[in-house]
């Protein structure tokens, strides 16, 4: 039976690489420097089996999405990756699930240039806990309170087919194997838009932003294309979907005391979700969460920079909206007529 320190050796302990942590794992603390003038961006997210994930699930998809969900965080405030922390309750040290887990772990972080620095294990049932580190320039940071009346409303990638992967295995809506198939690894494996938000708060390109971008794009997504990022902040304001855009988006409005009016039918359904019932698609698309997707606001001036900025992260952008001064969130069809919506985001403490 592995110890504690076995199994961190073995599964989680790496070489330090210089440029990144001060000191890594091995000590009671890990030391962190972030580059002169910059700011640290933290953020930390539990992964609970049973609640975020079933029983049973794949270990090398669970590691890679227990970071991505976090990394998620950092792109919706344009910083950029230095480190992370994880934290692991284990029902038993197995290494059939430790070392597929700890692949698909390192394999993003590895893509994002993101160092494991430490944490803790336990036993007890299979709990995921990673905090992650980012750096941003000071005023570059995309927070939620700055929406601006008139705004446009943009979103990354697609959305609702991890919402649809889940109602297929609930047997919500029947799917056929390849419906499955084609919406599932939206579920288990988000992609994290880091360097879609590191263009939106004008960070500069160090060069390796295009190659992870290249590397993590999906296949819907735009080509990369070389180009110098933006120096200037495109978006004012952002934040990454988690548990529903309607949901998430009133975050934003609510913050910055702005309403909002969205175009239903100009969602970008991803390409399994795309193809089922218009009801279904509206009601996934607004509000089916587990997307990780980013939403932001910009002005209407940076349209041609952003859509620039999505061709030159491999990232598919989409306008859907605009913002408003009146208060509340309202959808409309694509001939601008209102509708009436009947969805409500995730919520962890109400949704069984």
């Amino acid at each position: 039976m592995l110890s504690e320190f076995d199994l961190i050796r073995r599964y989680f302990q790496r070489p330090h690489r210089p440029g990144q942590a001060v000191l890594g794992i091995g000590d009671d603390c890990a030391l962190l420097a972030p580059r002169p003038g910059m700011q640290l961006a933290v953020s930390t997210d539990m992964l609970v089996e049973g609640r975020h994930f079933f029983a049973g699930a794949d270990a090398r998809q669970l590691g890679h999405k227990a970071l991505a969900v976090n990394l998620s965080d950092l792109a919706a405030m344009g910083a950029r990756p230095l480190a992370f922390t994880l934290s692991l309750a284990l029902p038993a040290a197995d290494p059939a699930w430790l070392e597929p887990f700890a692949e698909g772990l390192f394999a993003l972080a590895d893509a994002h240039g993101c160092e494991l620095i430490g944490g803790d294990t336990t036993k007890g049932p299979l709990t995921i806990s990673i905090t992650v580190f980012g750096e941003i320039a000071p005023g570059h940071a995309l927070r939620r309170a700055d929406a601006q009346v008139s705004d446009d409303i943009w979103i990354s990638g697609t959305l609702g087919d991890a919402r649809l992967a889940l109602a297929g295995y609930l047997n919500e809506v029947p799917l056929t194997a390849d419906e499955l198939a084609t919406a599932a690894p939206r579920m288990h494996a988000p992609t994290p838009r880091v360097a879609l938000g590191l263009a939106l708060a004008g960070a500069p390109d160090t060069g390796e932003t295009n190659a992870r971008a290249a590397a993590n794009a999906d296949a819907d997504s735009a080509p990369v294309r070389a180009g110098a990022a933006h120096n200037k902040r495109l978006a004012h304001a952002a934040l990454d979907i988690s548990d529903g855009l309607t949901g998430d988006l009133g975050h934003i409005l609510k913050a910055s005391n702005v309403g909002a009016t969205l175009d239903a039918d100009a969602l970008p359904a991803g390409p399994a979700l795309a193809v089922q019932p218009q009801d279904l698609r509206r009601r996934y698309t607004a509000a089916g969460g587990d997307d990780y997707e980013l939403c932001f606001t910009a002005p209407a001036a940076h349209r041609a920079a952003i859509a620039a900025a999505g061709v030159h992260t491999g990232t598919r952008v989409t306008r859907v909206g605009t913002i408003d001064a009146a208060p509340g969130l309202r959808f409309v069809d694509a001939a601008g007529q209102p509708l009436d919506l009947n969805v409500r985001a995730w919520d962890h403490f109400s949704a069984e």
